[in-house]
C-alpha cells in the first residue's frame, strides 16, 4: 500500500518514526531477545550451522497455521510493544511534537488502541498488487492468502483517522501528509 514510504515523509517531515518491523528483524538475529526462543519453539527454522533463523522458512510454518502463528506473536508482539513503549518516552523526553509508530497489521493487533490518531496507506488494487509482486519470493498465490490474512483494505479506510491515497504520486501523498500534521496541530 506504500507505507513504508510514508513513514519515510514522515520522517523527513520531522516525525519520530519507529519501525516494528526493523524491531523483529532485530528480535530475531542472534543478538535478538526473541531468538533462542523461537529457535527452540520452530526448530525447523533455526539454521543450527550458520546461527541463525530462516525467516523465509518461519513464515511458510506459520503462514497457513493459526496457531502457530498466534504462538509467534506471543513471543515477538511484547518485545515490539514494549520497545515502542521506550521509544515514545524517549521521543518525549527529547520534546518530539510527533512520534509515528509504523505497525503492520495494526487493526488486527487491536493496537489503534494505543495510538492517538490512525494514518492508514491505501492504493488501487492493481498498483498493490503490481508493488507486492516486485518482492523477492512473492507470487501471486501468497499475495492473494495475504490479502485474505489481512482487513480489506476498505475496512481499514472506515477505521482510520487518516487517509493517504499512496496511487497518486509521491507529492500527492507527501501533500496529504503535511496537511495531516497540520490539522492534528
Amino acid at each position: 500500500m506504500g507505507k513504508t514510504t510514508l513513514s519515510r515523509m514522515l520522517s523527513r517531515l520531522g516525525c519520530a518514526v519507529h519501525n516494528s518491523d526493523e524491531i523483529v528483524h532485530y528480535a530475531l538475529s542472534p543478538k535478538g531477545e526473541a531468538f533462542e526462543e523461537v529457535a527452540l519453539t520452530f526448530p525447523e527454522s533455526w539454521d543450527k550451522k550458520n546461527h541463525l533463523i530462516q525467516r523465509d522458512i518461519l513464515g511458510k510454518i506459520i503462514f497457513d497455521n493459526p496457531q502457530k502463528r498466534k504462538q509467534l506473536e506471543e513471543i515477538l508482539h511484547p518485545i515490539v510493544r514494549q520497545n515502542q513503549k521506550k521509544f515514545i518516552q524517549k521521543q518525549k523526553r527529547l520534546g518530539r511534537e510527533f512520534v509515528v509508530l509504523d505497525i503492520p497489521l495494526l487493526f488486527e493487533t487491536g493496537a489503534e488502541n494505543r495510538v492517538d490518531y490512525t494514518i492508514v496507506a491505501t492504493a488501487p488494487y492493481h498498483i498493490q498488487r503490481q508493488r507486492v509482486l516486485r518482492r523477492q519470493g512473492m507470487s501471486e498465490e501468497k499475495f492473494q492468502a495475504i490479502l485474505k490474512s489481512q482487513l480489506s483494505d476498505v475496512e481499514k479506510q472506515k477505521r482510520a483517522d487518516f487517509v493517504v491515497s499512496t496511487g497518486m504520486g509521491m507529492a500527492y501523498s507527501f501533500r496529504t501528509l503535511k496537511n495531516i500534521l497540520q490539522e492534528i496541530k
